[in-house]
């Protein structure tokens, strides 16, 4: 008897970093010993993985075994190491041979007699595996699917301790019962998402204005605020904007997959996810369930869950300030950092923000003598509740009023389907993908500062313009280059090669909730 090795993977936020377990057997008195930063729930392994060896009919040895989890200063978490250690074990003791480990990734949680249970993380496990080289890949029959999503790496899915051993070693497969899926935790944010891609424009009566608004908003990749009273159609209107989007590219649907996979929220079969994720949390959920944390694991919140799809939130005034402030960061930089005593993640955060407001508590505050009860005082308390360094980051502000008899009418009369707006909005975000060619930008909203005035400015009349409102403290500087991308984003829609100060101050016009004309609004009116 003497050493083996196997390999396994940590998560450190989305990112994955190899593991090397590593046993010795060695003279002395029957302890296991395990070492390399593990947790509560790693230090249990030592337990699991004797029973599960000793009920797969192999014998643990009766010796003094130590276990080290390689790199030692890495904390290490997670049930996942099961599997690797029995193996290491088992190599160590001639059991199974070494080779046969070599170039090897070994997920999977082991029951006491042996089974294997599915765990969560294995796709971005996978990947950090084939980045260190690892061509194959063991792992529970549940996550076959999430592995193979990974592409030149050999899957093979086991049921049990024995069912790994008996492939390593060439023996005769046993027949053990399948393994179950980790268990359903309700609807989840991609499969809302799929439900919501059938709601239809047609469905919302008048409102072409703030319809126009979330067009722009869906094909720029810009945020919305829409403020109005009770009723009018603002939820209407944001659950009917995943459908308007187009489908994840392969990084997209990676990434977005990868964070489904850690929090443990992807479907049975392990699909690669495609659309972009609907998240819409209710206004009493706490910070950590918004941006993410927990006391043992920390886990992604709504805020990455929306990765590359939507982060909805009504009610919005309603959710708690710390909440609310918690945006900000990742509004600018794509990601969220969550930090504990002893371990720190970071996890992807890019979305569309998307905030539906009342006007004020009683929500009636739309210029109606005797509707609004409440207080001035009460109003601007309720509105400072986004606060302006938020405001400031929404692109697109909306105010949505109930709509009239003429607009009940020329809604019977027609318009224009999502179906239709939705190639609409895919032609505008091509158009921006032909523009940002070799860049990691996408669409509109993700160009730098920087970057945008210098290689994609405006032209004189439409600096000018920004420039003047500037100098009078209409725009800031941050809500100027706002103002320019969602240019950029109108010329799109319109099929313009570049925005002139029409499209400049269609844009302030969406900013800043003024009246709509001309061809933007006429792009929801009708199909002609």
């Amino acid at each position: 008897m003497s050493g083996a090795r196997t390999r396994s993977a940590t998560l450190d936020g989305m990112r994955g970093r190899l593991v090397e377990i590593e046993v010795d057997v060695a003279p002395g008195l029957p302890k296991i010993t395990l070492v390399g930063l593990p947790d509560a729930s790693l230090s249990e392994a030592r337990d699991r993985c004797r029973a599960a060896v000793t009920n797969s009919g192999c014998s643990w040895p009766d010796r003094k075994v130590t276990v080290n989890l390689a790199p030692t200063v890495l904390p290490k978490m997670g049930v996942h190491y099961d599997l690797g250690i029995a193996l290491a074990v088992l190599a160590a003791t001639r059991v199974v041979p070494q080779s046969s480990l070599e170039g090897t990734l070994v997920l999977g949680e082991l029951a006491l007699d042996g089974r294997l249970r599915a765990v969560t993380g294995v796709l971005p496990a996978t990947l950090a595996g084939a980045a260190a080289g690892c061509r194959r890949v063991l792992v529970p029959e549940a996550n076959v699917a999430e592995a193979e999503l990974v592409e030149d790496v050999t899957v093979l899915g086991v049921r049990s301790l024995r069912h790994a051993v008996a492939l390593l070693t060439g023996g005769q497969v046993p027949d053990d019962p399948e393994v179950e899926a980790l268990p359903a935790t309700g609807t989840t944010a991609w499969q809302h998402a799929e439900k919501l891609a059938h709601l239809d424009l047609l469905d919302v009566v008048g409102q072409h204005e703030a319809r126009a608004s979330i067009v722009v908003a869906a094909a720029g990749g810009h945020n919305v605020l829409l403020d109005g009273p009770p009723g009018v159609g603002k939820t209407m209107l944001a659950q009917r904007m995943p459908a308007l989007l187009p489908d994840l590219d392969r990084d997209q649907s990676l990434e977005t997959t990868a964070v489904y996979s850690i929090a443990g929220l992807l479907s049975e079969d392990g699909a690669l996810l495609t659309r972009p994720p609907f998240v819409d949390p209710h206004h009493t959920a706490s910070t950590a369930a918004v941006v993410g944390g927990g006391s043992r694991f920390i886990r992604p919140g709504a805020l990455s869950l929306a990765h590359h799809g939507i982060l909805f939130l009504d009610e919005a005034p309603e959710f708690q300030r710390p909440v609310l402030n918690a945006l900000r960061q990742p509004l600018e930089s794509g990601h969220v950092t969550v930090s504990r005593a002893a371990h720190t993640a970071e996890y992807p955060a890019r979305f569309q923000l998307v905030l539906a407001a009342n006007p004020c508590p009683c929500g009636f505050n739309s210029g109606q003598a005797g509707d609004c009860e409440c207080s001035a005082t009460t109003k601007r308390r309720y509105q400072d509740k986004i606060a302006l360094p938020i405001r400031d980051r929404i692109d697109v502000q909306r105010t949505v009023t109930g709509p009239g008899r003429r607009d009940v009418e020329s809604a019977l009369a027609g318009g224009v389907p999502t179906k239709i707006v939705a190639e609409q909005v895919a032609a505008a975000r091509e158009r921006q993908a032909h523009r940002y060619a070799g860049s990691p930008w996408r669409t509109n909203s993700d160009v730098p500062s920087g970057d945008l005035h210098r290689r994609w400015p405006l032209d004189d009349a439409g600096t000018q313009e920004i420039d003047r409102l500037v100098r009078r403290q209409v725009l800031s500087p941050r809500s100027s280059d706002r103002v320019t991308r969602l240019s950029w984003t109108v010329a799109d829609l319109l099929g313009l090669p570049a925005p002139t100060l029409a499209e400049v101050r269609t844009a302030l016009a969406l900013r800043r909730s003024q009246p709509l004309e001309g061809a933007l609004v006429h792009l929801v009116e009708s199909a002609a």
